[in-house]
């Protein structure tokens, strides 16, 4: 396959259709309209449907219902409409309803700047859910990661049954590049599990040893019940203190114990280094140049980019950390990521860089804050 020159909204838009999506619904915002724009050429003519809603509210609420229906769905925007979107994420949460969902992050707060990019809805998309109940959270480098982790978000909404979420950046989403798509590996399509429609169906019920239930689509022969309030296994509403423990612990455990499906990083190990630098998004890109000039200066370092930052890969990362004197986070907004890499830390110091006014980190800072003397002490 001859390489492709796109950006990551078009690789994310490829990759979606290449996982199996059918349905695709959205409004337009920058920096993630041309996702839109992409999956208006490419579903229709392969059979499937792409909308447009009047809002985000109801754009992200036609894939519940598709999700629902037994198709995969996408939806794309950027931290304006994802603020919309929150309490459909609840509902695909409690629900189980798997959907992915594209943040092409910009400049925030509030409509902030629509043209700058930033990754400042790290912890907005971890936790802008009511219930604070786990989601999944992918964060891809460049294109190439783009269509590897949007076909990866695929498989695990429907292996998990939960909403994805692609953190991507207006840098990312809007920069072309060569990318020879054939040559990525992607995994295995998976389809969520389906239960017997000719037997009763309960629609939240697990059999031992499985932390997801099986599904059945709404409107087919089989009864579904789906609510967004509290339920039993049966899907009826219920106050049972116990049946709702039960239920929110699987629901929290289903994806804290993932393995390493939900560990995906790079990691860039230098012998004897006594300083990791740990990054995601697109300051990935700077942190791997950075790391070159630091060694090429006699500097010792090693890389961590993480690529699956929700659930926390805190196994992953403690193991890493422990073979370190100093942790270094980097990354392009005030400070957040870098409190998850603190509680698992435990005695290894962690300093931490960020920024957040719409320029991206370069090369160069972060060889002038990883370089610094007084850091080798």
């Amino acid at each position: 396959m001859s390489p492709y020159f796109i950006d990551g909204n078009e690789a994310i838009a490829r990759a979606a259709v290449e996982a199996g999506c059918t349905f695709f619904a959205g409004y337009p915002i920058t920096p993630a309209t041309t996702i839109f724009n992409h999956m208006l050429k490419l579903l229709p003519p392969a059979g499937g449907i792409c909308l447009q809603g009047e809002d985000e509210i109801a754009s992200i609420g036609f894939c519940l219902g598709a999700s629902m229906a037994g198709r995969k769905v996408m939806t794309a925007t950027s931290g304006p409409g994802l603020s919309l979107m929150s309490e459909h994420i609840s509902f695909a949460i409690g629900s189980e309803i798997p959907i992915v969902i594209v943040n092409v992050q910009r400049l925030g707060p509030s409509t902030g700047s629509a043209t700058k990019g930033a990754d400042g809805d790290i912890q907005f998309m971890r936790w802008g859910n009511s219930g604070g109940l786990p989601v999944i959270v992918l964060a891809p480098v460049d294109a190439g990661d783009c269509y590897r982790l949007t076909h990866e978000a695929f498989n695990l909404a429907e292996q998990y049954r939960c909403p994805v979420f692609i953190a991507s950046n207006k840098e990312i989403g809007l920069t072309r590049e060569s990318v020879d798509l054939g040559s990525l590996e992607l995994g295995e399509k998976i389809q969520r599990k389906c239960a017997q429609p000719f037997q009763d169906y309960l629609p939240f019920h697990t059999a031992d040893n499985e932390m997801v239930p099986d599904f059945l689509p709404i409107g087919g022969d089989a009864l579904v019940r789906q609510t967004s309030s509290s339920h039993g296994p049966d899907g009826y509403l219920t106050v049972d203190r116990q049946l709702i423990n039960s239920s929110m612990d699987r629901l929290l455990a289903k994806l804290r114990d993932g393995g390493a499906s939900l560990s995906l990083h790079e990691l860039d190990n230098e012998s004897g280094a006594q300083r990791l630098i740990i990054t995601y998004g697109v300051t990935g890109r700077a942190a791997k140049e950075a790391v070159e000039r630091l060694r090429a200066k006699g500097v010792a370092v090693s890389l961590l980019v993480l690529k699956t930052l929700y659930p926390v890969p805190e196994e992953l990362l403690r193991n890493i950390i422990a073979w370190f004197r100093l942790v270094i986070v980097i990354e392009m907004n005030m400070g957040q990521y870098v409190r998850e890499i603190e509680r698992i830390a435990g005695n290894v110091p962690v300093l931490n860089y960020g920024r957040m006014d719409g320029v991206l980190i370069s090369p160069e800072t972060i060889v002038q804050v990883v370089g610094d003397e007084d850091l080798a002490q």
